[in-house]
């Protein structure tokens, strides 16, 4: 069996050697070198060929994104960044992942040795993800600063649809930019939007207020007991799963720090299976590039419970594991590609009316 082939870019020596460390340990992978920034970095490309990089943000001589920048548009590979768990960043390892990067790790803030040996087994798999990930062609990286006149779909047809109907999300590897070309669309009434995204605690409210910078919809991350009203999204934060709940007439979020699902808190089937038990035909499902298979159980239950549920494709998709399991499982009714997923949704919305799913 070839090994994956990884290069370490990092500025700190310490780093470099707990990454490299954490890579040897794994039986089909090994770290061919490591270079302290981009320009050693840049030789040691040329010279190895390496499968995956794995790249720190903030280095000296050139900026990790500026790199990734070149690297995306002159000899795109598999990324995964290294991240400081800041305010800033998060902001650059949002903007990492615009540029192409796969995905991140974070870097614990204390007891650096002991933090990134306890999650080994986290970032082998993410270097594993990485390696077999769709690579975006540059021509599409384009980092969008706010949600344009002619990228904002029309309102939904049906006033009442819009108010009855909510749209329920989830995603992983991938997912940060999946969502936000998903949200960036939906007009400023669209109906209300839960999302599980997997990612990191401190990571999320990042995220949801990138993503209401950019979009006409206001997107928070949600604190629980939250009133679910039209032109709302809340991201699930990282620490706990999300769930739908009705009060009365009303939808509401909640907030559960249970075991995780499918190894994840917030899970993508803790979710949906708070949506096909309180909203049923009225939740519209929609799972996005991903690897693993949370998800798919929930958004079968979703299916029977009267939803209409779909899958971004394959050939849209970062990773398509989520969207594949789901679309074996039988709770998929239609497989669309990302830049279509957002039209498809509020189409199906305006055609179901305020009398539930009619398929």
């Amino acid at each position: 069996m070839d090994k994956t082939r990884v290069l370490i870019i990092d500025d700190s020596a310490l780093i470099r050697r707990l990454l490299s460390e954490v890579i040897n340990s794994q039986p089909d992978m090994e770290a061919i070198g490591s270079a302290p920034d981009p320009l050693v970095a840049r030789e040691m490309i040329r010279e190895m060929n390496p499968d995956v990089l794995t790249l720190d943000v903030e280095m000296p001589k050139m900026d990790g994104l500026d790199f990734l920048e070149k690297l995306m548009r002159l000899r795109p590979m598999p990324v995964v960044m290294v991240s400081t768990l800041t305010e800033n960043g998060s902001d650059v390892t949002f903007r990492a992942l615009e540029l192409g990067a796969v995905d991140f790790v974070s870097k614990p803030k204390i007891d650096i040795a002991a933090g990134l040996k306890e999650y080994g087994g986290e970032i082998a798999n993410k270097i594993r993800i990485a390696k077999s990930a769709r690579l975006k062609k540059s021509a599409n990286i384009a980092v969008a600063k706010s949600a344009t006149a002619d990228v904002v779909l029309p309102s939904v047809s049906n006033r009442i649809a819009s108010t009855e109907k909510l749209i329920i999300v989830g995603a992983s590897t991938g997912g940060t930019e999946a969502i936000k070309e998903f949200l960036i669309r939906m007009p400023p009434d669209s109906p209300g939007i839960l999302v599980t995204q997997h990612m990191p605690e401190g990571f999320t409210k990042s995220f949801a207020n990138r993503l209401n910078s950019l979009c006409k919809i206001s997107v928070i991350e949600a604190q629980g007991g939250e009133r679910v009203l039209p032109g709302h999204a809340f991201i699930a934060p990282g620490h706990s799963h999300l769930l739908l709940r009705r009060s009365g007439a009303n939808y509401m979020t909640e907030l559960n720090h249970g075991e995780p699902v499918c190894r994840h808190r917030p899970s993508v089937d803790v979710l949906f299976r708070s949506a096909a038990n309180c909203a049923g035909k009225n939740a519209i499902g929609v799972i996005l590039t991903g690897m693993g298979k949370d998800g798919a159980a929930g958004m079968l239950e979703m299916h029977k419970a009267g939803s209409y549920n779909f899958a971004q494709d394959e050939s849209s998709c970062v990773v398509f594991g989520m969207p594949k399991e789901a679309i074996a499982a039988g709770g998929v009714n239609e497989i669309v590609p990302l830049k279509d997923m957002a039209r498809c949704v509020l189409s199906k919305i305006s055609s179901m009316g305020s009398h539930g799913n009619r398929v």
